[in-house]
């Protein structure tokens, strides 16, 4: 990044289309396509506007297009929809034969988009991927799929959920090479972000050369916009790069996750069951919930945001935690320590006073009514398998010559850490 800020400046100076192109820029969408195993890509200045933009752009540009869309689904999502002018249908969370009912009510020859998410990062739970792909081809669909909350994180690449269905396939074939039948080839659009765990900021679609070519050209989101900064671009490129090769920061996180949530659940901290890196914990009340993020902040010197209506429903508020590579044993020990005491001092329900109500979004609810729509495969618990995750530690393990994988926490936070011990 310093040496492009050197080279460009710190700003990109125009649009795309004027003076904001650079060869960083299309570095970065070779970078992204390849991720994909995608003919092309194109970057925006977050996936917010990269949802809206394509969205509106592609479905009022197909005379008729219906969109069928994921209850769950961002608001990015329902913005473009909305933006785009075109009927739409809701079909609840990942339900399949919901959403196959609102199919059928059109000839094959309708346009339609089917838009949901990987990730739901509010549940953790994860999209029916191949499920909802054989929708579409059976119908005629088009497939939009928005793995913000996967990308960097899933895949041996880190390509996302898509690409981690068919991770022995994408480990043995070549970076960037298209993989016949694949979940992942099976995606018409996949959007993602640059913010989240590549670190630094923007958005971008990865689609066939046709469909970027025309949301290039004719998207306002795009074109009417200063384009990123080129020290911006090379950084994203650097970590595409990065985690593109390193397994480290997937192993650390998912085997930080899988005992955080067996911590809470020893604890009897009602966790919201999902297969993925998410860790919803259920408070069921908007006061509460906002009471325990604070005391979390105020007494223990943690922050956890709490989440309220309308972005989970009413009597489903929570905290969300996502927990880290850079977390360490100490520090996940803190945290449900901190957890159990603010639940005992504010009164709130535990996982056993929830299974006396009947349960509610998975949490004292019968296992198989809890995996309804959680997504992934019915089953299996995490969307990392045991075996992958020993294939990622193994891979670290000898690209580091044996070297011991352990968070890399930055000198100056484990100060604090160990001042405030």
């Amino acid at each position: 990044m310093k040496t492009a800020l050197d080279t460009y400046g710190a700003g990109a100076g125009g649009t795309r289309n004027i003076a904001g192109n650079s060869a960083l820029h299309l570095r970065l969408e070779a970078e992204l396509a390849t991720l994909h195993r995608k003919e092309a890509a194109l970057v925006f200045s977050s996936c917010f506007v990269a949802n809206d933009a394509t969205l509106s752009t592609l479905c009022s540009s197909l005379p008729g297009c219906v969109i069928f869309s994921d209850k769950m689904n961002h608001a990015s999502m329902i913005q473009g929809i909305r933006h785009s002018g075109a009927r739409k249908h809701v079909f609840d969370h990942n339900d399949l034969e919901h959403l196959e009912q609102q199919l059928a009510q059109y000839p094959r020859s309708t346009p339609k988009l089917i838009a949901f998410e990987s990730v739901y990062s509010m549940s953790g739970t994860v999209g029916r991927i191949p499920e909802i792909c054989a929708l579409a081809r059976k119908y005629g669909a088009i497939t939009f799929l928005d793995e913000v909350h996967a990308v960097g994180m899933y895949g041996p690449h880190g390509a996302g959920v898509a690409e981690h269905y068919d991770y022995e396939a994408s480990l043995r074939a070549p970076v960037g090479q298209r993989i016949s039948g694949s979940v992942l080839d099976q995606v018409d659009i996949i959007t993602g972000t640059l913010g989240k765990a590549f670190g630094i900021v923007g958005g971008y679609i990865a689609a066939s050369s046709s469909l970027v070519d025309m949301i290039r050209s004719y998207a306002p989101g795009f074109i009417f916009t200063t384009s990123l900064p080129p020290p911006i671009a090379a950084g994203a490129v650097a970590s595409i790069q990065y985690l593109s090769a390193s397994q480290r920061e997937r192993y650390l996180q998912q085997t930080h996750v899988r005992q955080l949530k067996d911590d809470l659940e020893s604890a009897g901290v009602p966790v919201v069951p999902n297969p993925s890196h998410i860790v919803p914990v259920l408070v069921g009340d908007a006061e509460s919930a906002k009471a325990a993020s604070d005391m979390l902040l105020a007494k223990h010197n943690i922050y956890v945001q709490s989440i309220n209506y309308p972005t989970v429903p009413v009597g489903e508020e929570r905290l969300r935690i996502t927990p880290g590579p850079g977390h360490d044993n100490y520090m996940r020990a803190r945290l449900v320590s901190a957890l159990d005491s603010v639940w005992s001092t504010l009164g709130l329900r535990r996982t056993v006073d929830w299974e006396r109500l009947g349960g509610r979004c998975g949490v004292g609810e019968d296992r198989a009514n809890s995996e309804l729509h959680v997504g992934w495969k019915r089953g299996v618990e995490n969307v990392w398998e045991d075996a992958q995750l020993k294939q990622a530690h193994d891979f670290e393990r000898a690209r580091k010559g044996g070297v011991p994988i352990t968070p890399a926490i930055p000198e100056t936070v484990q100060q604090i850490i160990s001042a405030m011990a």
